[in-house]
């Protein structure tokens, strides 16, 4: 029958009218890849299978120059795709999905105000009547975002290493509406099979497709840009000298409407450890390690938290059980899940650590790099070497066990760019593919430095030999 879940939320119920409105204003359209739908696959297929009714596969990035022309860079040799996928609907499915199974609760306008680990139990603010509630539990999951309540709590009762940081650089959300054909029926503006970036070095607009034929745009830029566009004027002619073909696009009463309807918000990375207390708490999501949104992998990698868990609770033997007799008291530990949650830390922290930084670092080549000589002729490179030494069969072998195994590719073989690994390859970790990323990288810069010293002396020869035959002539 599985466990009696309570899930509360301080917010209003998100598929009410209101809460639609109110999440249009500051949304980043999410991105989801093989990571993410793996995860949702061990869990439910009937459901992803649902979900993915809803998505635009994206196969490359479309980059957009500063005159006009686009150029396309396609994610992978094999033509894997990451998905655009309207964040409300994802959420408002994911709530149906919770809502149809009869043992769990959902209680909204609910904010837990503290948490008596301990003791097990916490206490709630229903935010409509004003009145508070205790409530006891066996396992807290402490999936409360980026600001969570659940993590300030277990710090009183952990020694926690916390980092928080916010990056100079801030987001606004505009809207791309679409287009009429002929017939006077919707179209898209931009190609939909593409994830469109306008990259301006220290800024850059992104533009995601819509299923309605729109595309969510979402400007990055350093807060102090961001203060200098003050005003209508200001606004048309920042973006006429940087974005003046999205901005034929976005159009121009629509931009400045939503410049000022749309809130700027910032952009936090956090890292932490450990993720769980005892048999009694544990963190995922944002509330563990919330990331900047360059690599795309705050969707998937919150959706693997799941995943892995559910393996680890699985290879403990914790199986859905009737509650404990003696809530309340101290001694009282479920062993097993206290294994699980111990390994869950032990394990997970390298791989979040590793995705923060990473999608940190992501930041400069989507803005920056992705532009320049040496990043084509490197990517180019990449694709080659792992065209020779990719493998499709033992992929699929692998990605069978991906339910009960973390990460069944410890030791993945033949090149693989970092990029694909990320991405596309739910069976390697974060970390893992960083550190092969890395040892590539080595390897490439060895091959460059070698690469140079037989082509400067291959020329002294030949310069010498030239000198040498004139001189006899």
């Amino acid at each position: 029958m599985g466990w009696n879940v309570d899930i509360y939320e301080a917010r209003p119920d998100l598929r009410l009218p209101i809460s639609k409105a109110a999440a249009q204003q500051r949304s980043i359209n999410l991105a989801i890849s093989s990571r993410g739908i793996t995860a949702l696959q061990a869990i439910d297929p009937a459901a992803t299978a649902r979900f993915l009714q809803t998505v635009i596969p994206m196969s490359g990035r479309m980059i957009h120059d500063i005159l006009g022309n686009q150029h396309s860079q396609q994610y992978d040799k094999d033509g894997q795709c990451i998905n655009s996928i309207d964040r409300a609907l994802l959420n408002e499915g994911l709530l149906e999905e919770a809502s149809a199974i009869p043992n769990i609760r959902l209680f909204f306008n609910h904010k837990v105000l503290s948490v008596d680990f301990d003791n097990r139990t916490m206490i709630i603010r229903d935010t409509n009547s004003e009145s508070e509630v205790r409530a006891a539990f066996h396992l807290c999951i402490g999936a409360d975002g980026s600001y969570s309540i659940v993590r300030r709590q277990l710090m009183r009762v952990v020694r926690m290493n916390f980092q928080q940081e916010y990056i100079p650089h801030e987001y606004i959300e505009l809207k791309m509406p679409a287009g009429c054909n002929e017939h006077g029926q919707p179209v898209f503006l931009l190609d939909p099979s593409h994830l469109h970036i306008w990259p301006r070095h220290s800024f850059m607009l992104i533009a995601l497709p819509n299923k309605d034929k729109s595309f969510t745009c979402t400007l990055f830029a350093p807060t102090v840009e961001f203060d200098r566009l003050i005003g209508r004027q200001a606004i048309l002619s920042w973006f006429r000298t940087y974005f003046p073909d999205a901005l034929l696009l976005l159009g121009e009463d629509k931009l400045v409407n939503d410049f000022a309807k749309n809130p700027r918000s910032p952009l936090i990375s956090i890292k932490a450890r450990p993720y769980h207390y005892k048999d009694r708490c544990v963190l995922l999501g944002d509330a563990a390690h919330s990331m900047v949104p360059f690599y795309g992998q705050g969707l998937n990698c919150g959706l693997e938290d799941v995943r892995v868990l559910r393996a680890l609770l699985v290879q403990e033997g914790v199986a859905p059980c009737s509650p404990l007799t003696h809530l309340g008291e101290q001694e009282l530990t479920d062993t097993r899940l206290f294994n699980a949650l111990f390994k869950y830390t032990e394990t997970r922290h390298e791989d979040l650590v590793a995705i923060c930084e990473l999608a940190m670092d992501n930041y400069i080549e989507m803005r920056h790099s992705v532009t320049t000589p040496i990043y084509l002729f490197k990517k180019a490179l990449d694709n080659l070497l792992y065209t020779l030494t990719s493998s499709k069969d033992s992929l699929a072998l692998v990605t069978r066990s991906l339910a009960t195994v973390p990460f069944p590719s410890p030791n993945p073989a033949g090149w693989l760019p970092l990029y694909t690994m990320v991405t596309f390859r739910p069976d390697i970790s974060y970390a893992t593919a960083r550190k092969k990323a890395e040892k590539q990288s080595t390897i490439l810069s060895f091959a460059g430095r070698l690469g140079t010293v037989v082509l400067g002396a291959t020329a002294l020869y030949v310069t010498f030999h030239t000198v040498h035959w004139l001189r006899g002539r």
